[in-house]
């Protein structure tokens, strides 16, 4: 099955949530619907961003996935952009 990411940038966050907590809730959406294969946190151009690596079918389903964290996020943090990759032998191909 193939791999993909769904990298989050991090913009604010919401009243009385701690900033460790973006990453696991964001995997934890992702699991909702797959399987998660990794997470990280890192920093791109300066912003913050949590980094979900997980599996899926199709292009199609991984967008959806990375949709469903998203809108789960809303209460947590503000996503600055959500940018979807496929994991193509050594390279991330963006699918959106």
């Amino acid at each position: 099955m193939p791999s993909y990411r769904v990298t989050l940038a991090v913009g604010a966050l919401a009243a009385g949530t701690a900033p460790d907590a973006v990453l696991p809730e964001a995997a934890r959406l992702v699991a909702e619907l797959t399987v998660v294969e990794a997470r990280d946190v890192q920093l791109l151009r300066g912003v913050p961003c949590a980094v979900v690596r997980f599996e899926a079918p199709s292009d199609e389903i991984a967008e959806a996935v990375a949709d469903h964290a998203v809108a789960g996020l809303t209460d947590v943090v503000a996503v600055r952009s959500a940018v979807v990759t496929r994991r193509d032998g050594a390279r991330w191909t963006p699918v959106r």
